[in-house]
């Protein structure tokens, strides 16, 4: 059996809680959210066209700072994701980053939160498509613990495959996407599983529902390549980053099923899911079915980083109340 301790890095409520109480900002104003709604003929409900990001933002307590973690870089990844469907949400970085800060700070955020920002296609069209249509964006956030325990997850290969980049883009955080996501997770849940492993179309490792996969073999982390029809995690690169820094040696290749069997050890890696160490797949223990010693040392030294105790990663931080540079 997994282990089930409480190595939580962040504090506050279950992901399947319902949202209440917070702030949003939407079509230019800051609300509360139950005014931030849309119509049921709206194009990106209808069709799926939209795109997201999630980005963690981590309390300090010593400091009294909310820290979020990687915001530039979340926000990058969001104007990709948005030129890809061609929406214009209407803001630049800068103006991103600004409202997110300036949003927390409203709401006066002193906990460990998790921020989601969404572009849609807002016309109400029956038509198929992207172009002409109107563009909304906005912005909310919820309080949230551990989207999936850390202390040793149980996994499934999901009979579901990985949709391929040539069918919606995988470096897209695109709404419509996550149906394929929802399907695998549920599977495994179904089964007893907390989440699902997905193979790619030719049969290697891609990725889990909503995460990243790191394995250690003969003492290397590995991972697959962005050319696995991966989400191209801004998680995975803090991670690879990390290994370095402890002298762990890493390689990005293709992974076949039957290394998940082998391995030594089992990561996945998000901002959802943070650093989530896997002790069995298939019901097969990972290794020892214990979480070995690399996971360990990354998700320690991650767990430490996001709160802004590891100097040395403070550049990943952004202060949201500017009392802590």
């Amino acid at each position: 059996m997994p282990e089930t301790g409480t190595r939580s890095s962040a504090s506050g409520p279950s992901p399947i809680e319902e949202i209440s109480g917070v702030l949003a900002y939407f079509e230019g104003r800051v609300v509360p959210l139950e005014e931030a709604t849309v119509s049921i003929a709206t194009h990106g409900l209808n069709y799926g066209t939209g795109c997201f990001e999630g980005i963690r933002a981590y309390w300090n307590e010593e400091e009294q700072e909310l820290y979020a973690l990687q915001l530039e870089a979340h926000y990058r990844r969001f104007l990709d994701s948005c030129r890809l469907l061609r929406i214009d949400p209407g803001k630049g970085l800068d103006e991103l980053v600004a409202i997110t800060r300036d949003l927390l700070r409203r709401g006066d955020v002193r906990t460990d939160a998790y921020i989601r920002p969404i572009a849609f296609k807002a016309s109400q069209v029956i038509k198929v498509g992207l172009s002409h249509f109107r563009d909304a964006f906005g912005i909310y956030y919820l309080p949230m613990g551990d989207y999936l325990p850390t202390g040793g997850l149980s996994l499934q290969v999901s009979p579901w495959q990985r949709i391929s980049d040539n069918a919606i883009p995988s470096r897209s955080k695109t709404t419509g996407s996550y149906v394929n996501a929802s399907l695998a997770a549920d599977g495994a849940q179904a089964l007893g599983y907390h989440d699902a492993i997905l193979l790619g179309a030719d049969g290697h490792v891609s990725e889990a529902s909503g995460a990243n996969i790191f394995l250690v073999r003969k003492g290397r982390l590995v991972t697959p390549p962005v050319t696995a029809d991966i989400l191209e995690g801004i998680t995975r690169d803090l991670i690879l980053g990390i290994a370095s820094d402890l002298g762990i040696e890493t390689d990005v290749r293709i992974v076949d099923r039957t290394e998940l069997y082998v391995a030594e050890e089992v990561l996945l890696v998000g901002t959802g899911v943070q650093v989530a160490p896997v002790t069995s797949i298939d019901r097969r223990p990972v290794g020892d079915g214990t979480i070995g010693p690399v996971a360990r040392s990354l998700q320690e030294t991650y767990f430490r980083a996001v709160r802004g105790r590891e100097p040395k990663y403070r550049s990943w931080l952004t202060p949201v109340h500017g009392r802590a540079t």
